[in-house]
């Protein structure tokens, strides 16, 4: 593993990091206010167009980066808030 991959896999830290707090938020407020799911949308998209990356790199080299395991755990952490949204969606519906 190169500096290259090591910086890009902090990257992913960093930002994945920042998922598991906002999942417990969205889970006790049972609310979405304040939550832009196309925001959310456009994340996972920018981490696909990312993953997207690693799978020319390994169709050319065969070799398969490690930074494909952060990608995929970044992308189900969005994918969880984003059910979480949509389920405090229909409760905030329901409350009003």
């Amino acid at each position: 593993m190169d500096i290259v991959q090591l910086c890009e896999i902090g990257m992913l830290v960093a930002f994945g990091f920042s998922w598991p707090f906002n999942i417990i938020k969205s889970w006790r407020s049972r609310t979405a206010k304040g939550k832009s799911v196309v925001f959310e949308f456009i994340v996972v998209f920018g981490y696909l167009i990312g993953l997207c990356g690693k799978i020319v790199s390994y169709r050319r080299t065969g070799v398969w980066a490690y930074s494909v395991w952060f990608y995929l755990a970044d992308i189900a952490m969005v994918m969880a808030d984003i059910v979480l949204y949509f389920r405090n969606s229909a409760l905030d519906r329901k409350a009003s």
